[in-house]
């Protein structure tokens, strides 16, 4: 038996929506997991591209071996109900660029325990599976919206169950996606944040993040130009990341641009725009970002509604 999932990229925090805001977005990685006919032929990973993003996609470093973040989630599915996942073949054909930001984690992780909750006869639910996605991510913030689609606010609890939300993107922002020709790893993103933060930084955005979620339920554009700003983790990151200042203060001068933010540990960045304001973007983040001698692609796109879906 053979399954196989599409699985959208996604993009998380939003500016103040520190590791609890994500939406999906229409890049893919498709993840299939075979049931192996011979015995012991034990378990085998292949990681494969698509030719057309050849130069944003290095897969060198990516394991194929028992250190795949989709073969830890795949076996801890099967010991959940008791067995063992022992002759598998496992293929991931990624499409969503790696270490910039852009969910390509979570994506497989959640195609992979996707396609093994069928093939053991769908003994998990899909809070079950959060939980399983999220505990080996870190957070739910790329995997909810991996799983379900659109724009989802999420918290992991104590006892390790997923709370989340689904919100209403409003259609006529339009969000553009500049993907840097460098990988940026989440663990160095996330070193760069201070343990403590001050009480003035929290309330600023605890105060953000509720006119985030107000200006999206009542499609303000106004104030969504306030609400995307950020002192938790912005500040620190944007220092890994050459340019970013420099893009976010120039396009803060267009009126149609609501506000620039670093998507997920970066270092690739989200502009969003009352209008598709794609060749001014584009025009300004490749110029600036030529200071620096980094290449990119810039593309506008609309927000996933799906999340993931089962390929026939």
């Amino acid at each position: 038996m053979k399954v196989s999932y599409k699985v959208p990229a996604t993009t998380s925090n939003l500016g103040p929506g520190f590791d609890c805001l994500g939406m999906a977005l229409p890049i893919y990685n498709i993840i299939t997991i075979e049931e192996t006919v011979l015995p012991s032929t034990g378990i085998e990973v292949n990681v494969m591209q698509d030719d057309n993003n050849s130069e944003l996609l290095e897969l060198d470093n990516i394991p194929q071996d028992k250190d795949n973040i989709v073969l830890k989630a795949v076996e801890m599915l099967y010991n959940l109900v008791g067995q063992e996942a022992n002759e598998l073949k496992i293929n991931i054909n990624t499409n969503i660029p790696i270490a910039r930001g852009l969910g390509s984690s979570a994506s497989v992780i959640v195609g992979g325990l996707l396609c093994a909750n069928e093939l053991l006869g769908f003994p998990a639910d899909e809070a079950a599976l959060l939980s399983i996605a999220t505990e080996v991510e870190g957070h739910p913030d790329n995997i909810a919206p991996a799983i379900i689609g659109g724009l989802v606010m999420s918290s992991m609890e104590d006892d390790g169950s997923i709370i989340y939300r689904r919100l209403n993107w409003n259609d006529d922002w339009h969000i553009t996606v500049c993907i840097p020709d460098f990988e940026l790893a989440t663990n160095v993103s996330r070193s760069v944040l201070p343990e403590n933060v001050s009480l003035k930084d929290a309330s600023f955005n605890s105060k953000r993040l509720a006119m985030l979620i107000h200006a999206i339920d009542t499609k303000d554009t106004q104030l969504m130009k306030y609400a995307l700003e950020d002192r938790l983790h912005q500040p620190y990151r944007e220092k890994l990341i050459p340019g970013f200042k420099e893009i976010r203060d120039a396009l803060k001068h267009k009126d149609q641009i609501l506000g620039t933010v670093i998507s997920g540990a970066g270092p690739s960045i989200i502009v969003i725009s009352e209008k598709n304001e794609l060749e001014y973007i584009k025009d300004t983040v490749k110029d600036l970002w030529n200071d620096f001698n980094i290449n990119s692609e810039i593309k506008t796109m609309k927000i996933e509604m799906n999340g993931a879906v089962k390929i026939e």
